[in-house]
């Protein structure tokens, strides 16, 4: 039997009655960490760090008889933390971050591609492993609300969206990996996710509608489909989309740190 206690949100994944406090976690067999992390309901791509007796070990370690377990998600790290070598459990996160999302998710997938962030968003329904190997062959961050897709062993970074709102869902996902300075003015086809490069008016003087050509001279155009964009009343959207997102980070932010120093006071 091991001791074993999870932090922040890892516990939106356990009972109640483990929730935020140390319990017994007792096994009949030697059993790597992960898999009693994962056992318990927590996806391991959720987990930042593991202390066991109070030393970083990597998902492989197995569990002995007495071992008293913490683990941490990526939001709520130990003070000493920054002094410990870096994660055992995965290599750094990639930049710029890139993302995989899954059926559910398309309204995510336009905010994100909006804000310019390279996300892939299935046209026709992959199954569970198709899209972790979508994941792993290009390191993206797989977001879905199906903890059992992120248990899948090849996920290397995912994350479990606990709010069916599509705009709750970009402020966790840009305050979990701290997006706010990666956010792009140019945003991704919203289309196909392509990327959108200036293009001369000459050149795509045909496609355009009368009003549009009479009223408009800077244009963009997407380099997978051929969509083309321009400066129109959605722009003022967009942008206007873009500070309220930043706003909302920001807020977010200010309570974390007003919560933090909060119970640090108490203590």
């Amino acid at each position: 039997m091991a001791t074993f206690r999870f932090y922040g949100d890892l516990n939106d994944f356990l009972p109640i009655e483990k929730r935020d406090v140390d319990f017994a976690y007792p096994f009949t067999e030697p059993q790597s960490v992960k898999h009693l992390i994962e056992a318990a309901g927590v996806p391991h791509p959720e987990v930042e760090l593991i202390l066991v007796n109070g030393l970083p070990v990597d998902f492989g370690y197995m569990v002995q008889e007495g071992d008293a377990v913490a683990v941490y998600p990526l939001s709520l790290l130990p003070e000493r933390m920054p002094q410990m070598e870096a994660s055992l459990l995965r290599p750094s996160l990639p930049r710029p971050a890139c993302f995989i999302l899954d059926i559910h998710l398309g309204q995510l997938a336009r905010y994100l591609r909006l804000l310019g962030f390279d996300t892939l968003y299935p046209d026709h329904h992959h199954d569970d492993g198709e899209l972790a190997q979508l994941a792993a062959a290009d390191n993206r961050i797989l977001l879905t609300r199906d903890r059992g897709l992120l248990k899948r062993s090849m996920v290397t970074y995912g994350y479990c969206l606990r709010t069916p709102d599509p705009r709750e869902q970009l402020t966790a996902v840009l305050t979990r990996y701290d997006l706010f300075d990666d956010i792009q003015q140019t945003p991704r086809c919203l289309r196909c996710n392509g990327e959108l490069r200036p293009v001369p008016k000459a050149d795509i003087e045909h496609r355009l509608e009368p009003k549009t050509k009479a009223f408009y001279d800077e244009f963009h155009m997407c380099q997978a489909c051929s969509q083309i964009y321009w400066q129109g009343s959605h722009y003022d959207q967009i942008q206007q989309f873009i500070q309220q997102v930043q706003q909302e980070v920001a807020a977010r932010r200010a309570r974390k740190n007003a919560h933090s120093e909060a119970v640090g006071g108490a203590q």
